[in-house]
């Protein structure tokens, strides 16, 4: 048989093979804690060949903790190890299927698109075509590219009047990160119709740009196949399919915390920009940089406001006083709305080095003064799978952090 054949007798195999959405019957989900070089090597050698193995964040560096998803075929083999290795680990969440079979309570009890369940891309662009159609004065949509798989790239700018300070905000780049881009269309929705003085006051006197879901392809592929996919779906290798998004920006790429390696979770590409995902935003976001004045980055899971850079041995940005004491602000209006603790600070230092980001890249290619990573709910309980009634009180505290963080930032003389 002629290699091409081969190739493609494998494509048609795996396609055939992933046809039906994966389960988690009886997968755990532990919390690790790396504290040695050698427990770095084996768990670094062990997500190259996982053997069932679900790496939630890969193993970059020492003290860091990361999830770690096993199945029921290694329960005696991750109990081997992690003796042997002397490695600290406490179970999570003891059957994942579960978490994801209560994820959405009202799946079958939709009303039209709200925010008591989670939408497709088809669904989230229609619903912002509506509300475009319902306020076109002051809300408009671009269609900034296309994804792999041909779905619109989109984004919308709610803008009252010329001359408005802008905010950017991109969500959904990593796909099964739901509770992204439902807190993100959740905050347009409160810009547009909230009568609250302070919402008013942000939606009046700020543009604001929305890209709700930066990786389409990624997010039905989590919606039919597994729920746990993260990258985008563009081929990588042979064998292998997808690039994280995240890690595949032109600042620094591939300096620290991605990997070369195609099948992992936080592959950079073969090359900046490789994704058409990626490299369409960046263009995008370069017709639009001279007027942003904040842009964050939503993503999951652990209750973090992250600040740039990330990358290795970065420095610290020259207004880093600055970020923190915002960020400070901002988490502490979150803690005062349902009692959620947000931890806050450098994302190399506080979490792990990563390199070709979003944020790294806006601040550093572009300038752009204030950058942020926000990690919503929650702390591991339900790790992505995060139910559908927690999306309106995690928008909620989310929008009264925008509050204080641009009240702060205005004080500091940003706005």
């Amino acid at each position: 048989m002629r290699p091409t054949h081969v190739f493609l007798l494998i494509v048609a195999v795996l396609s055939a093979v992933t046809a039906e959405q994966a389960r988690f019957d009886n997968y755990r989900v532990y919390e690790l804690h790396i504290e040695s070089a050698e427990q770095l090597e084996i768990l670094q050698y062990l997500e190259e060949h996982p053997d069932g193995y679900i790496f939630w964040e890969s193993p970059v560096q020492t003290n860091m903790d990361l999830n770690l998803v096993v199945p029921p075929h290694k329960y005696s083999d991750f109990e081997e190890f992690t003796t042997k290795l002397n490695l600290q680990n406490r179970l999570m969440i003891k059957n994942f299927q579960e978490v994801i079979d209560n994820e959405r309570p009202n799946k079958n009890k939709r009303n039209g698109f709200g925010w008591d369940d989670y939408y497709s891309t088809a669904e989230i662009h229609a619903w912002l075509d509506e509300m475009v159609g319902q306020y076109p004065s002051i809300l408009s949509s671009t269609i900034y590219g296309q994804s792999f798989e041909g779905r619109d790239l989109k984004a919308v700018k709610l803008s009252h009047k010329d001359g408005n300070p802008g905010i950017f905000i991109e969500a959904h780049i990593h796909a099964r990160e739901w509770i992204s881009s439902a807190t993100a269309t959740w905050l347009l929705n409160a810009l547009l119709t909230s009568t609250d003085a302070a919402v008013v006051d942000l939606a009046q006197n700020y543009d604001w740009y929305f890209i709700m879901v930066a990786n389409p392809d990624g997010l039905e592929f989590t919606r039919s196949n597994n729920r746990m996919w993260r990258k985008t779906r563009q081929p990588s290798g042979i064998l292998c399919v997808g690039t994280d998004g995240n890690r595949n920006f032109d600042y620094f790429w591939r300096n620290g915390g991605a990997s070369t390696n195609a099948c992992s979770d936080t592959f950079s590409g073969p090359t900046p920009f490789s994704e058409p995902e990626t490299a369409a935003m960046s263009q995008y976001y370069a017709t639009i940089a001279d007027k942003i004045n904040v842009q964050f980055s939503f993503h999951s899971f652990g209750q973090y406001l992250l600040t740039p850079f990330g990358f290795n041995n970065s420095p610290t940005p020259s207004n880093n006083v600055d970020l923190q004491q915002i960020a400070a602000k901002t988490v502490e209006a979150i803690r005062a709305t349902h009692g959620t603790v947000y931890t806050f600070g450098n994302s190399a230092q506080l979490l792990y080095v990563t390199s070709g980001s979003t944020n790294d890249y806006f601040m550093g290619v572009h300038g752009t003064k204030l950058s942020y990573t926000f990690e919503f709910r929650d702390t591991g309980t339900h790790g992505f799978a995060l139910p559908a009634t927690q999306i309106v009180p995690n928008a909620q505290e989310t929008l009264n952090g925008l509050i204080a963080f641009v009240a702060e930032a205005k004080a500091l003389g940003y706005m």
